[in-house]
């Protein structure tokens, strides 16, 4: 009896997946019905993207960023990227708070580093950094992010300390 028993438990639990799997929405319809649909993600990195907007003099202007999270996304950042969108850029968040130094190891496009502190507003920006130039890149105190958007993109935008940055 004991093994007809166990039997009929696998078999109660195997139908009732299956009526669970039956009863939830297919892939299309979560997107559809979730309030958040699913991520995208980086063709290049693998890194989710997210929309970040910049506030800045009255203005907004809104960048498709990919998040680099852990340390490992953070030590690669935008290395050996050849190219990216006017609007893209990467976003390094950091918790908790601390003061933050780059560089351009291996880094093939110029960049715009914007600093942004604990309370989303932009700290200093280290403008035009040079393609694999590894002098430090440093953060005026402690940020919780990190913006790296293309060259010379902050001045054209009129991006400055104090703008606030939201993602």
């Amino acid at each position: 009896m004991g093994g007809n028993g166990e039997r009929m438990r696998k078999c109660l639990a195997a139908f009732a997946a299956l009526a669970v799997a039956a009863c939830s929405p297919a892939p299309a319809d979560v997107a559809a019905t979730s309030s958040t649909a699913a991520k995208a993600v980086h063709p290049v990195s693998g890194l989710p993207v997210v929309p970040l907007t910049v506030e800045s003099e009255g203005r907004s202007h809104r960048f498709m960023v990919e998040v680099a999270r852990t340390s490992a996304e953070q030590a690669r950042g935008l290395m050996f990227r050849e190219a990216m969108g006017v609007d893209e850029g990467m976003i390094f968040p950091m918790k908790p708070p601390r003061s933050a130094s780059f560089w351009m190891h291996n880094t093939v496009i110029s960049l715009d580093l914007i600093f942004i502190g604990p309370d989303g507003r932009v700290r200093n920006i280290a403008a035009n950094a040079v393609p694999y130039d590894e002098t430090p890149l440093v953060s005026r105190g402690a940020v919780s992010a990190v913006l790296e958007l293309n060259g010379g993109r902050a001045a054209q935008l009129g991006i400055g300390e104090g703008d606030v940055v939201r993602w």
